[in-house]
């Protein structure tokens, strides 16, 4: 029996196609994940946030194949995880894949190195008498080589959430998978454990992370929100921060998708917006546009930045024009005036945040139209 060889590519880490998931019970059919697209490259540290039975931990099984999809693929580096038997598949998690479990998983009457030692003895990795050496090593690095030799009831929860730890690093995996890895632990464990993730993306490992802490979704280079089964988009989700999962999955739903090559014209001045747009890759750059050749610019937007708000709000006649940026091609999502509308609406607060951003951007413009109405005099 062959098992696939450690991981080594740089590009794609992980890669799911329409990935579904139903569970069947007495009271019929329960559609836990809906159809998930998602691609995680190599060296991203990535949380996944959502309320309680939003399909989280069932995203991370179908990662790391110890749930099945109903429908779909699931791919690490290209390999198609679930072509493998049952065997294989074991061998190839524990060689690839290192696993933090919500309630630690450590057996009882092991010490903490020997758990620790565990997952090399499983797949033969490191010589025999490397491995508590190795072993030693991961516990010092989560503060845990005094405790060692003591078995997990002997130390506290946080404890050994962090030999539950250091065992998902025994393998040099190049892939971390952790569902709440900080929720039983202190904040200063706590922040022990992300700046060691940190180093590890550092040095190449992705890592995907499920967490209901938001003081550490700000320190990951993504965050994936998933509603009812659903990802919420995540340009979205920037652009428009104080709507509850619920709002930005029924805005999600009414997204259309649109590219322009680089120096494009995407929106002319005195032309009708029916869209709010928001910016998903690349640039655009908004400038005053009535005189030929005196063009005044007014901004450059990013990813995650938004246009268009102004004439939903204000009449839906351009006061500008817009354009993709001269070098990159530009990606958008675009939400239609109805659900928008919608969106103001349900969401107060998002409605105050436009409204400052209206007030400020209309600010900005009158101030340049001066300017240019002085240069052209």
């Amino acid at each position: 029996m062959t098992t696939p060889s450690k991981i080594t590519s740089p590009t794609d880490m992980i890669r799911l196609q329409k990935v579904s998931k139903t569970f069947h019970n007495t009271a019929g059919e329960f559609h836990v994940l809906k159809g998930l697209d998602l691609q995680l490259t190599q060296g991203e540290f990535v949380a996944i946030v959502g309320k309680s039975g939003s399909g989280k931990s069932t995203l991370l099984n179908m990662i790391t194949g110890i749930d099945f999809p109903s429908s779909g693929k699931v791919e690490v580096n290209g390999v198609n995880i679930y072509t493998m038997n049952e065997s294989q598949r074991a061998l190839w998690r524990g060689r690839n894949l290192g696993i933090v479990f919500q309630f630690f998983q450590l057996l009882p009457m092991l010490s903490l190195m020997e758990n620790v030692m565990l997952p090399m003895d499983f797949v033969g990795m490191y010589g025999f008498d490397e491995r508590p050496q190795r072993a030693m090593d991961l516990l010092a690095m989560v503060g845990l080589e005094r405790q060692a030799q003591k078995l997990p009831a002997a130390v506290s929860t946080g404890q050994q959430q962090s030999c539950a730890i250091a065992r998902a690093l025994a393998n040099d995996a190049p892939v971390i998978v952790a569902d709440e890895p900080t929720g039983n632990l202190d904040s200063r464990s706590a922040d022990t454990i992300i700046i060691l993730f940190d180093q590890l993306v550092k040095q190449g490992k992705t890592i995907a992370m499920v967490t209901h802490d938001p003081s550490l979704t700000g320190r990951t280079s993504r965050t994936l929100i998933i509603s009812d089964g659903e990802l919420v988009n995540e340009t979205l989700a920037k652009a428009l921060p104080l709507l509850d999962h619920n709002q930005m999955l029924a805005a999600t739903r009414q997204l259309t998708y649109l590219s322009f090559p680089p120096n494009s014209n995407i929106l002319q001045r005195d032309t009708h917006v029916d869209h709010f747009y928001m910016i998903t890759r690349g640039q655009v750059e908004v400038v005053l546009c009535s005189q030929p050749g005196k063009d005044v610019h007014l901004a450059t937007l990013n990813p995650g930045q938004f246009f268009g708000e102004i004439e939903l709000l204000r009449g839906g006649l351009s006061i500008a024009c817009v354009r993709s940026a001269p070098h990159n091609p530009v990606e958008l999502a675009a939400l239609p005036r109805q659900a928008f509308n919608q969106i103001l609406a349900e969401s107060s607060l998002t409605a105050e945040a436009i409204a400052d951003l209206v007030q400020k951007r209309l600010a900005e413009n009158r101030s340049a139209d001066r300017r240019q109405k002085d240069r052209g005099s």
